[in-house]
Parts: structure tokens; C-alpha cells; sequence
């Protein structure tokens, strides 16, 4: 399995011209779709922000994100330019085209209140957390969601090296203030957002902060 070196790209797309434009605060979350040909660019505002993300195709929501279909097609357990994200039924649902960080992670998951529970100790339990901001922005959105369409997410931003043992290793992120990954819609999706809240591991430089979402049409 490949961990190549990063393919960075920058836009070329200008903000002014952006038909949506979110700031998303620190530990909050986020609903919203993105139709097919239009372009996503997910900002890192301040650096060193783990964004937590899930795609479900907006004509059918059981067909989904897969990361294990992703990574087998691309035969790379990172994100970067170039990349496709594949639904469970395999098909593309978002290509990465441009990106200024160069590594996004498709394997640490999202935090939750047992994981926290196991990896800090007791007393983070009842910290936020992104599966706990998951449940929550579906449970206001009105969509037939549930807690078991919360699948492995892919976490933009954040460095999860793979350890020669085969362990995963929460470090310190590779991204700064203003860096960015952008996706163009293969179809039409449903984005659901959990701008991660973590404060006990890097990931977020232990210190949570808000992010900019914006859509451009085709």
C-alpha cells in the first residue's frame, strides 16, 4: 500500500465568486449539499485543524463514503490531489482537485465519548466530540440519518502516520493558516461536517479552531 509524497495544486477559483461561503466555528458542525460539477474548498483557517468528514450520495444516503473502497482504488491510504473518493457501491463521488496541505487522513476515524474514554481516561468521557457533533447536526437536518449511517470518516487536515508495526500515530498536523483541499462533485452529495473539537491529542494543536467552507458551481 502506497504513502507517496503529496501532489500540491493550487486553485486557480476566486473567492468573490463562490455561490456559498460558511465559517464553520471551532467544534461545531455542518450539513449541507453540494451538487454535481460544483467545487468544495474546505479552509484550514488558523492551522492545524482536524476537519471530520462524511460524503452520502444525495439520491440514495445508504450508498456512502467507503474509505476501504477509496483507498483499494487509489492503492494509497492518503488524500491528496488526484484522488477519488468512492462510494460503498464503488462509484467516484468527489475527486480532489486542488490541495495546499498534501496529506489528509482516511484511517483514525472520529473521535467518540468511549474512544476518549479509552485513550485520556475517565474524565474525558463527556468532552465534545465529533461523533456526539455528527448525531447532532443529522438530528437537525431532517434527513433519514442515524447513528448507524456514521461511517469512517475521512479527516481532512489531520496526520495519522502509519508506524512501521502497523499502529497509528496521532501527530502533530502538517497543514498552517490558510491552507486548503478542494472537491469537485462527481454526483450529487451530502456533505456532514464535524469541525473536530479534540482537545487531548495534535491533531488540532490541542486547541480547536474555526474552518471556511465554500461551494462554487460548475
Amino acid at each position: 500500500m502506497s504513502s507517496t509524497k503529496p501532489t500540491l495544486q493550487e486553485s486557480r477559483l476566486d473567492p468573490q465568486r463562490a455561490v456559498q461561503d460558511h465559517v464553520v466555528g471551532a467544534g461545531e458542525a455542518f450539513v449541507g449539499r453540494v451538487m454535481r460539477g460544483q467545487t468544495l474548498r474546505i479552509v484550514d483557517l488558523e492551522g492545524n485543524q482536524a476537519v471530520d468528514t462524511l460524503f452520502y450520495s444525495a439520491a440514495d444516503l445508504s450508498d456512502r463514503y467507503s474509505a476501504a473502497d477509496t483507498i483499494r482504488h487509489q492503492g494509497n491510504l492518503y488524500l491528496t490531489t488526484g484522488s477519488v473518493l468512492r462510494s460503498t457501491s464503488g462509484t467516484a463521488m468527489l475527486r480532489i482537485v486542488a490541495d495546499t496541505c498534501g496529506r489528509h487522513d482516511t484511517l483514525g476515524g472520529a473521535c467518540a465519548a468511549e474512544s476518549n474514554t479509552v485513550r485520556y481516561g475517565e474524565h474525558t468521557k463527556f468532552m465534545h466530540s465529533c461523533r456526539d457533533s455528527f448525531l447532532l447536526a443529522i438530528a437537525h437536518s431532517g434527513l433519514p440519518l442515524e447513528k448507524r449511517d456514521l461511517t469512517c470518516n475521512i479527516n481532512f487536515f489531520m496526520n495519522v502516520p502509519v508506524t512501521p508495526t502497523g499502529r497509528l500515530s496521532f501527530e502533530d498536523g502538517i497543514s498552517a493558516g490558510g491552507k486548503y483541499v478542494e472537491l469537485r462533485a462527481e454526483m450529487d452529495v451530502i456533505c456532514l461536517i464535524s469541525n473536530c473539537p479534540q482537545l487531548n491529542n495534535p491533531c488540532n494543536a490541542y486547541n480547536p479552531t474555526p474552518i471556511r467552507l465554500l461551494v462554487w458551481d460548475a
